[in-house]
């Protein structure tokens, strides 16, 4: 392959031309601050508020219900912490799942800290929330559910339609973290009773560093930054329009092309699957076969180190990852993997690979033939490897 093989777009994916030309005017022609009263700065709150129609129509909200963020953690933080403050007249318990993003998790660690109670529900083998599970952990005292929309390590999508109307027959707020789903599948805000929702925009080609929060009119949630009346005076700082104007950009795009990029995804993830679990022995499929994100391909492979399947799939070209990128870094093995049920030696032996538009069919065959020779390599340095085949016989 004479270029990289980019499989890793749940970590980020590549800044779409026509947004990178969205963007450069406000760089350098249209530079001016928003909240400036002189019609050369003055013109950027129109071109703010465009781009906040396009979000909400794509969500099927209204414009002054999208607030601007730096990303999708800071958006997580945001609904978290802001409703915490906002309704603990009202209750201290929330409830979320043991397999959300760390922006999720930690930031419910930090709440139970200053005197919330928070809830972890279990998910089965597919990474999915049990819905009975759900309704027996609320509680008078609950004041949020936030379950996330569909899985960045594993790409299962959760029930969040049925999760909304439970959340709404007791009177709670619902969010949910749309990171990785917003811009790969259809969601609609209504339909699924959701009152918050986070989204970033360098997971659908859009640029880093801008990302929003969804918030329905009358939920009661508080400013996160102070210091001006930016976003209504609910997130003070001077705006980022170039991103905001690239994530407008990144949404329109998404939005208009989301069905065909689904289909081909789809047909190429099922495609790689396939090959490796015909091709290679002692694999395990991780996330749902079905309910899953069109780009998503998660493996677990038995008697290796996926930190040494990553190193050696790089030395090929093939850019992979072992599950978050926000905790590559760490050695222990993923959150995820281990809240569906694996035990922690398959666990370490996991590989996330996620497509994109425009990943080809030869791509998908280099990196079955890559992994094949790999894992080879790497369970015949494998003591467990050979004790296993030593007591079991010889492979499939």
């Amino acid at each position: 392959m004479n270029r990289p093989i980019y499989l890793d777009n749940a970590a980020t994916t590549k800044t779409a031309p026509e947004v990178v030309e969205a963007m450069l005017p406000y760089f350098t022609e249209q530079y001016g601050n928003p909240s400036s009263v002189y019609s050369f700065a003055a013109g950027n709150k129109e071109v703010i508020a465009a781009q906040r129609e396009i979000i909400a129509d794509v969500l099927g909200a209204k414009s002054n219900e999208i607030y601007f963020t730096a990303g999708g953690s800071e958006a997580d933080n945001w609904a978290l912490k802001a409703t915490a403050e906002a309704y603990k007249s009202k209750g201290n318990h929330i409830i979320t799942s043991k397999i959300e993003h760390h922006a999720i998790l930690h930031t419910a660690e930090y709440l139970e800290k200053n005197g919330f109670e928070v809830t972890y529900l279990d998910v089965d083998a597919d990474g999915k929330v049990d819905l009975d599970a759900l309704r027996k952990a609320i509680r008078p005292t609950t004041i949020l559910i936030s379950i996330m929309y569909a899985n960045n390590e594993i790409g299962t999508i959760q029930p969040i339609r049925e999760i909304g109307e439970i959340a709404h027959e007791h009177g709670i707020l619902f969010h949910t973290d749309a990171v990785q789903a917003f811009g790969q599948i259809p969601i609609q805000v209504d339909a699924c009773h959701i009152d918050m929702l986070s989204a970033s925009g360098h997971k659908l080609n859009g640029p880093k560093g801008i990302g929003f929060l969804y918030i329905r009119t009358g939920v009661r949630i508080r400013s996160f930054i102070h210091g001006g009346g930016q976003e209504r005076k609910r997130r003070a700082g001077t705006e980022n329009v170039p991103g905001i104007v690239g994530l407008g950009a990144a949404v329109k795009r998404a939005a208009a092309t989301m069905e065909e990029r689904a289909r081909h995804e789809i047909e190429l993830r099922d495609e790689l699957i396939r090959q490796i679990e015909s091709e290679i022995s002692y694999v395990k499929l991780n996330g749902h076969r079905t309910d899953r994100l069109p780009n998503n391909v998660n493996f677990s492979f038995r008697f290796i180190e996926g930190e040494s399947l990553l190193i050696l799939l790089d030395m090929k070209g093939i850019c992979g990852s072992s599950g978050s990128a926000c905790t590559s870094g760490s050695l222990d093995p993923s959150h995820v993997l281990l809240a569906i049920g694996l035990p922690h030696e398959i666990a370490h032996g996991s590989l996330r690979l996620t497509l994109s538009e425009e990943t080809t069919k030869e791509e998908i065959s280099y990196v079955v033939e890559s992994l094949k020779e790999i894992i080879a390599q790497l369970r015949k340095m494998s003591p467990l490897y050979e004790d296993f085949i030593k007591k079991h016989g010889s492979e499939k």
